[in-house]
């Protein structure tokens, strides 16, 4: 049965509700009806399992019992052959259809889940775990679908298993059927005692498997540098750690569940017996037939089961709701608003003349501790403006500002003379390459991953132009399949200059207005690099770059360089003014020239 394309995009943040059970009752929307439709038929289930017991004290008391009126066998078994029959036939209508609600409501929950996180601010991702977001995304989703296959399901069975049959039992006494209630009240406080106690244990038990994902991941993802460093007896005690404290709350998890079943079992036995006990003294004494207590002895196993379940179902269905509050904590976290702004020019129009005006900026955590403090320049379309400075002087802060990743908290940001913020982040971030200082890369083909950030058809050309311009077509074509080889997490199977490379060629084909080369070079020899640059050239023609660098070298030719310390711009000029002054760009290039100069002796000497 398809679903609509309003139920797959109902938005799940009406589904946040402080009272956990009506958010889970709204997270099916869509698939409400269905529900209904499951516990209905459960319901009709229950009613033809009490007309079995019924019929059967019928049959008894007319057939067996003495002075008994003759019946119609043939009947009386049709009777039963089609009760039987509803019961299955109802029981597998439940089935189904609750099958489709759990699927149907964790389909779509997994799909919006998905897509909210990669709308998600990158200060939220900064500060969340990636593990955390995964076990969110899975496990917690997992424990959903339990609940509405299993026990939203059964919560409906049991009431209508309890109530259809007790009132059979009231039908065939009431003293019998009052009596075989007088453990609910005291099941229902027992069930609420221990539902208290396992929520809190079952979200200590995720958070922790939480933490074991989160440190399974980052082993697997940097298991080059475990390996180089000779360190996995280092990670082994650290996995066994959280692995022991995770054993430790499963335990204790694990602890109350046993403890509740045997209590709520003797519970109930003791319930089941002492019904079992007055209804033979009943039938002893003549006050119920034979066949009223066949009858009992059945539906009284159906009171007990629905209370039993009762307490069950109460106990699993914190897991539900523990897993409903971990998913929400995302859903609640707001988007970041990609179309927010009133001014996206004309396709082909953006020039990319950029001013800041004493921008400075502070992240929502540290609102007092400024990243960039008062940075004033201008650039024109075409030039290339050059950051340098030491490890967390706001290189690559100043640079996530142009995308909007991050706005600025005070001062005047213009693009082509518009306030940077009344352009669109989908616009700005359409019209900006960025190559990273570490570059990502899919577990898919090389052209993929060239192709990843165009959203149109690329031709064939286009693919080997790019990564000509990037310098890494001849080395591409080593390869037994070429462009279609598949690389491996992260571009694993290719080295870090073909990596660089392929990234380049990426940004290349997307033809921005505005290019960052975030220390793209860093990772490439320096033939290579001199290759690149050459390529770049054309490519800088009439679009603005910014490049961060921490080779000289790499910047000598940018029309304007600014040199960054402590979040302020402390120099600024082409590289001749710079040389010309006393201060840190003048003493990294006497360093790095020093440097340079005594390894070419070294190798000349290796070489004699």
């Amino acid at each position: 049965m398809s679903v609509s394309s309003s139920v797959l995009n109902y938005d799940l943040k009406n589904a946040i509700s402080k009272n956990r059970l009506l958010g889970l009752w709204r997270l099916m929307h869509g698939f409400q009806w269905k529900y209904i439709i499951a516990t209905v038929s459960i319901g009709f289930a229950a009613v033809a399992k009490t007309c079995t017991y019924l019929l059967l004290r019928y049959f008894v008391d007319n057939a067996f019992t003495e002075g008994g009126t003759s019946i119609n066998l043939p009947l009386i078994a049709l009777g039963f052959i089609l009760l039987a029959g509803a019961e299955g036939g109802f029981t597998f209508l439940s089935g189904r259809f609750a099958a489709q609600t759990a699927e149907g409501v964790t389909r779509r929950l997994r799909n919006y889940l998905f897509d909210h996180i990669q709308h998600l601010s990158f200060t939220y991702h900064s500060q969340t775990d990636t593990g955390e977001l995964i076990q969110r995304s899975t496990s917690d989703v997992d424990a959903l679908r339990r609940f509405y296959a299993d026990q939203a399901i059964g919560a409906g069975r049991i009431f209508l298993l309890f109530v259809v049959n007790f009132v059979a039992l009231l039908s065939l006494n009431v003293t019998l059927g009052l009596v075989s209630v007088i453990i609910v009240p005291l099941m229902f406080y027992v069930s609420i005692l221990f539902f208290r106690r396992i929520s809190k244990a079952y979200e200590s038990y995720q958070e922790q498997e939480a933490t074991l994902s989160t440190t399974l991941q980052e082993n697997l993802t940097g298991v080059r540098v475990v390996k180089a460093f000779a360190r996995q007896q280092f990670e082994m005690d650290k996995f066994e750690r959280d692995n022991f404290e995770k054993f430790n709350r499963g335990k204790k998890l694990l602890t109350m569940h046993s403890l509740f079943w045997p209590i709520s079992d003797t519970l109930c036995g003791f319930q089941m017996v002492g019904g079992f006990l007055l209804a033979s003294i009943m039938a002893v004494n003549g006050q119920i037939t034979v066949g009223t207590y066949l009858a009992y002895v059945g539906l009284v196993v159906w009171i007990i089961f629905p209370i039993r379940g009762l307490g069950r179902m109460i106990v699993q269905m914190s897991t539900g709701m523990v897993s409903y509050n971990r998913v929400m904590e995302i859903i609640r976290q707001e988007r970041e608003p990609l179309d927010e702004g009133d001014y996206t020019p004309a396709a082909g129009t953006l020039r990319g003349d950029l001013e800041f005006q004493n921008v400075s900026f502070a992240y929502e955590d540290n609102p007092t501790q400024k990243v960039l403090d008062d940075i004033t320049f201008a650039c024109q379309r075409g030039q290339v403006v050059a950051l340098l400075g030491s490890t967390g002087s706001g290189k690559t802060s100043l640079v996530n500002l142009l995308p909007r990743f991050y706005d600025y908290t005070a001062g005047s940001l213009l693009l082509d003379g518009v306030e940077l913020r009344r352009y669109t982040r989908r616009f700005l971030r359409s019209q900006i390459g960025i190559v990273e200082q570490e570059p990502f890369l899919f577990s898919r083909t090389i052209r993929e991953n060239i192709t990843y950030g165009v959203g149109r058809e690329v031709s064939e050309e286009e693919i080997v132009a790019a990564a000509q311009a990037a310098a890494v077509h001849d080395v591409i074509l080593t390869f037994p399949q070429a462009y279609n080889t598949l690389v491996g997490e992260k571009g694993v199977t290719l080295s870090g200059g073909q990596k660089q490379r392929v990234a380049i060629a990426r940004t290349i084909l997307k033809n921005p207005r505005i290019l960052i080369l975030d220390d793209s070079t860093s990772s490439v020899d320096t033939e290579t690099e001199g290759e690149i640059r050459q390529a770049l050239q054309s490519l800088m023609q009439d679009r603005t770059t910014f490049v961060i660098a921490h080779r000289i070298q790499s910047i000598m030719n940018a029309d304007l360089i600014l040199v960054m310390d402590d979040g302020r711009i402390v120099q600024r000029g082409r590289h001749e003014d710079l040389l010309a002054q006393d201060g840190i760009y003048r003493q990294i290039f006497n360093i790095q020239t020093r440097i340079e100069d005594e390894l070419e002796k070294e190798i000349a000497s290796v070489s004699e």
